[in-house]
Protein backbone atom coordinates (compact mmCIF):
# COMPACT_ATOMS: atom_id res chain seq x y z
CA UNK A 1 0.00 0.00 0.00
CA UNK A 2 2.81 2.28 0.83
CA UNK A 3 4.67 1.80 -2.05
CA UNK A 4 1.71 3.22 -4.34
CA UNK A 5 2.76 6.13 -6.36
CA UNK A 6 0.06 9.10 -6.72
CA UNK A 7 -2.14 8.78 -9.86
CA UNK A 8 -1.75 4.81 -9.66
CA UNK A 9 -3.74 2.32 -7.85
CA UNK A 10 -3.65 -1.17 -6.70
CA UNK A 11 -6.39 -3.73 -5.30
CA UNK A 12 -6.71 -5.76 -2.92
CA UNK A 13 -6.30 -8.90 -5.00
CA UNK A 14 -3.03 -7.57 -6.24
CA UNK A 15 -1.66 -7.02 -2.64
CA UNK A 16 -2.86 -11.15 -2.36
CA UNK A 17 -1.34 -12.00 -5.20
CA UNK A 18 2.14 -10.65 -4.18
CA UNK A 19 2.41 -11.92 -0.61
CA UNK A 20 1.86 -14.87 -2.11
CA UNK A 21 4.47 -15.16 -4.77
CA UNK A 22 6.89 -13.05 -1.56
CA UNK A 23 6.06 -16.07 0.54
CA UNK A 24 5.78 -19.00 -1.96
CA UNK A 25 2.37 -19.61 -1.12
CA UNK A 26 -0.25 -20.42 -4.09
CA UNK A 27 -2.98 -17.96 -2.12
CA UNK A 28 -2.79 -15.18 0.07
CA UNK A 29 -5.71 -15.53 2.55
CA UNK A 30 -8.15 -12.23 2.03
CA UNK A 31 -9.53 -12.26 5.52
CA UNK A 32 -5.72 -11.52 6.71
CA UNK A 33 -4.70 -8.87 3.76
CA UNK A 34 -8.32 -6.76 4.62
CA UNK A 35 -7.71 -7.09 8.08
CA UNK A 36 -3.72 -6.01 7.85
CA UNK A 37 -5.31 -3.42 5.04
CA UNK A 38 -7.97 -1.88 7.39
CA UNK A 39 -5.13 -1.55 10.23
CA UNK A 40 -2.48 0.12 7.70
CA UNK A 41 -5.46 2.83 6.86
CA UNK A 42 -6.16 3.52 10.20
CA UNK A 43 -2.57 3.90 10.95
CA UNK A 44 -2.09 6.32 7.80
CA UNK A 45 -4.85 7.97 9.00
CA UNK A 46 -3.92 8.61 12.84
CA UNK A 47 -0.46 9.83 11.35
CA UNK A 48 -2.11 12.22 9.10
CA UNK A 49 -4.05 13.93 11.91
CA UNK A 50 -0.92 13.92 14.30
CA UNK A 51 0.45 15.86 11.84
CA UNK A 52 2.79 13.58 9.65
CA UNK A 53 2.96 14.04 6.16
CA UNK A 54 4.29 10.59 4.24
CA UNK A 55 1.42 8.56 5.39
CA UNK A 56 0.48 5.13 3.36
CA UNK A 57 -1.63 6.71 1.03
CA UNK A 58 -4.62 3.78 1.83
CA UNK A 59 -7.21 5.59 -0.57
CA UNK A 60 -4.89 4.01 -3.50
CA UNK A 61 -6.19 0.82 -2.23
CA UNK A 62 -8.93 -0.42 -3.81
CA UNK A 63 -11.49 -3.63 -3.30
CA UNK A 64 -12.33 -6.06 -6.60
CA UNK A 65 -13.25 -4.41 -9.64
CA UNK A 66 -12.12 -0.91 -8.27
CA UNK A 67 -14.78 -0.22 -5.37
CA UNK A 68 -14.05 1.66 -2.97
CA UNK A 69 -13.35 0.23 0.37
CA UNK A 70 -16.04 1.94 2.82
CA UNK A 71 -14.24 0.77 5.71
CA UNK A 72 -11.45 2.90 5.14
CA UNK A 73 -11.10 6.56 7.39
CA UNK A 74 -13.29 9.01 6.23
CA UNK A 75 -15.74 6.53 4.17
CA UNK A 76 -16.25 7.18 0.79
CA UNK A 77 -16.72 10.74 0.50
CA UNK A 78 -13.33 11.35 1.75
CA UNK A 79 -11.73 8.53 -0.23
CA UNK A 80 -13.42 9.70 -3.36
CA UNK A 81 -12.03 13.48 -2.47
CA UNK A 82 -8.96 12.26 -2.38
CA UNK A 83 -8.81 9.77 -5.57
CA UNK A 84 -10.25 13.12 -7.33
CA UNK A 85 -7.59 15.15 -6.36
CA UNK A 86 -5.24 12.81 -7.97
CA UNK A 87 -7.18 12.52 -11.22
CA UNK A 88 -9.63 9.48 -10.94
CA UNK A 89 -12.94 9.80 -11.88
CA UNK A 90 -15.09 8.23 -9.60
CA UNK A 91 -18.89 6.96 -10.44
CA UNK A 92 -21.49 5.23 -8.48
CA UNK A 93 -22.98 1.86 -9.32
CA UNK A 94 -26.05 1.08 -7.79
CA UNK A 95 -24.65 1.66 -3.92
CA UNK A 96 -20.91 1.26 -4.51
CA UNK A 97 -18.52 3.39 -5.73
CA UNK A 98 -15.90 2.54 -8.49
CA UNK A 99 -12.73 4.25 -9.53
CA UNK A 100 -13.45 4.21 -13.43
CA UNK A 101 -11.17 2.84 -15.82
CA UNK A 102 -9.14 1.45 -12.91
CA UNK A 103 -8.01 -0.96 -14.85
CA UNK A 104 -5.88 1.16 -16.82
CA UNK A 105 -3.57 2.77 -14.16
CA UNK A 106 -3.03 -0.16 -11.74
CA UNK A 107 0.16 -0.79 -10.45
CA UNK A 108 2.30 -3.79 -12.28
Amino acid sequence: MKTVPEGKLITIDQIRKKLAEKHHATVGCPLTTGIFAWISAHAANEDALSGEKDITPFWRTLKTGGIINEKYPGGIDYQKQLLEREGHKVIQKRKKFIVQDYEKVLVE
